[in-house]
């Protein structure tokens, strides 16, 4: 157990995914807050940590085990990344913001704070799109190349943005940007808990900015737990 209290979340989680359904049922932040231990995640959320680390156990001794990503090839959860969760912000995005529009027009004056999640949800849509971009056309052919080099005995491939360190310091950010509002989204909504008098799309709404975060927490969890930090190790095969 005291082995456990020391690790650090993020590693946890990467190591087993299915801990992520522990520390969400906390509120324990595992992809922007993955560095703190769960002795540090417990001590700053009031949780008690025996309660919580015989949960991480339970989960360990269950049956059935969930894909582990940290054996995957960087090319592989770089696809899969792509394919599932750039996919779905995709897909997504415009249905909840029409969603988030329509409530904010009719339910803004009786309840000002969809207002204000209409504004968050956009801002952060628009980046999210840059984002990705970046990373599909810019960091992640890089990453396969710098994979397939040393796969190959090959020479390290050529980045304009140096260090593979610059761009993935940029990706960290822009995540933690988009986690602090999808914060901020869950204390304006009550943790999507919509009031009495909601409409559907309303509901809808709350539900589908719930899923979102969720999602973006694994999406985020793939990339700075896994993906970004094998990615520096990988590049430090070849001499600068």
């Amino acid at each position: 157990m005291n082995e456990l209290l020391k690790s650090k979340v993020g590693e946890l989680v990467a190591k087993d995914y299915r801990k992520a359904t522990v520390f969400k049922k906390y509120g324990i932040d595992f992809c922007c807050g993955g560095e703190r231990t769960v002795e540090e995640a417990c001590a700053k959320k009031g949780i008690d940590s025996n309660k919580l680390l015989q949960e991480l156990i339970d989960v360990e001794k269950a049956e059935e085990k969930a894909e582990n990503f940290d054996e995957w090839t960087l090319s592989a959860l770089i696809d899969y990344i792509v394919r599932k969760h750039h996919k779905y912000i995709e897909e997504n995005i415009g249905p909840v913001m029409e969603f988030a529009g329509k409530v904010a027009k009719v339910h803004g004056n009786a309840n000002p704070e969809v207002v204000e999640i209409n504004e968050l949800f956009k801002k952060m849509a628009e980046e999210l799109v840059v984002h990705m971009r970046k990373e599909e056309l810019m960091l992640f052919p890089y990453i396969k190349n710098l994979e397939k080099a040393v796969v190959e005995g090959l020479e390290k491939p050529v980045a304009i943005f140096g260090t593979v360190r610059n761009p993935i310091e940029v990706m960290i950010k822009d995540h933690d940007d988009s986690g602090e509002i999808m914060e901020k989204i869950n204390r304006l909504s009550n943790g999507y808990q919509p009031p009495a008098h909601a409409c559907n799309t309303y509901r809808v709404l709350y539900a589908k900015l719930n899923e979102f975060e969720n999602k973006l927490h694994e999406h985020v969890h793939l990339e700075n737990n896994i993906l970004f930090p094998k990615a520096i190790k990988l590049e430090q095969n070849f001499a600068y």
